[in-house]
């Protein structure tokens, strides 16, 4: 069944079906081109683009990862987890002529679970003080007009009352808009100019919630409805995992203002952007230049009401 799924015709559904549904079937397709103007030696990439096996109330079913335009010999490839949980494939090769395509299909399905907080990912107690989820990173470090917003909004509430004040606040401050920031643009920097992308609003949560003592995770995955990667937040709280006290992964999304839902599939997380870029990678060649060009689909194979 799982297998038909990958060339199943895809379903319109909206967002609010996607939460309520009992279960639903997805079928992401992912592709990343790099291509050269001239041949390269030493290519080095690492993508973190496998979903997880099991991310709350969504499990991985079918994934394959591959990798075209590559000479046979001089190939290697791993896959291991990060210190996060993330599955982080490598691929080096000696030459590549022309190109080389990262082809990803993979088949997720979600079921809804028994109990509300079953539909959280879970996190190791520690994560609740986990320092990595604490302290600031370049990219999310704060400055005094982070602070100032991260202050004017701190409450004596629960950390998810504080997390749905701070996700508004921040949709409030920005004006979405492609090409204003790049991969290396800051939180304070961001928040500064007012407009960006997902990841910037996800990096100003991040910065504001961390200044308040709030553990925090920056997840990398995608949206239905939305033509490339997304990006939003992990709140970390208290919860029970399997009748025990733990930890529970809340997430929103303040791009669009909102907590995560049915629309929304994760792939990794880690403290901010550059722990769970897609791709990255370097190579070897005096003036070669490289171009990466990105398609993706994702879509509803099957849903049950």
């Amino acid at each position: 069944m799982m297998l038909d799924a990958l060339s199943a015709p895809l379903l319109t559904a909206q967002t609010a079906e996607l939460d309520a549904a009992a279960r639903v079937v997805y079928r992401l397709e992912q592709t990343f081109r790099y291509t050269y103007d001239a041949p390269v030696t030493d290519l080095r990439q690492r993508l973190v683009v496998l979903p997880p096996a099991v991310h709350g109330d969504v499990h991985r079913r079918l994934a394959t990862l591959s990798v075209t335009g590559l000479e046979d010999g001089g190939v290697r490839r791993s896959d291991r987890r990060d210190a996060f949980g993330n599955t982080v494939t490598r691929v080096r090769a000696d030459r590549v002529a022309e190109g080389v395509e990262f082809r990803l299909a993979a088949v997720l399905e979600r079921v809804a679970p028994s109990a509300p907080h079953a539909a959280h990912a879970t996190a190791p107690r520690t994560a609740l003080r986990d320092p990595r989820l604490l302290a600031p990173t370049h990219l999310t470090r704060p400055d005094e007009a982070v602070v100032e917003l991260a202050e004017s909004l701190r409450r004596p509430e629960n950390p998810l009352e504080t997390a749905e004040r701070v996700c508004s606040a921040v949709h409030a401050r920005f004006r979405y808009e492609f090409g204003t920031t790049t991969t290396r643009t800051t939180a304070a920097q961001a928040l500064a100019g007012g407009v960006g992308v997902c990841q910037d609003y996800a990096h100003v949560m991040i910065a504001v919630m961390r200044h308040l003592g709030i553990p925090t995770r920056y997840v990398s995955g995608h949206l239905i409805g939305q033509g490339g990667t997304h990006a939003w937040v992990d709140v970390v709280v208290p919860g029970l995992v399997e009748g025990r006290p733990g930890a529970v992964a809340v997430a929103f999304d303040p791009c669009n203002d909102k907590r995560a839902g049915g629309g929304h599939l994760t792939v990794a997380v880690g403290r901010d952007y550059a722990d769970v870029a897609p791709t990255s990678g370097s190579y070897s060649g005096e003036g070669v230049r490289g171009t990466l060009s990105s398609t993706r689909d994702l879509g509803v194979v099957s849903i049950q009401p």
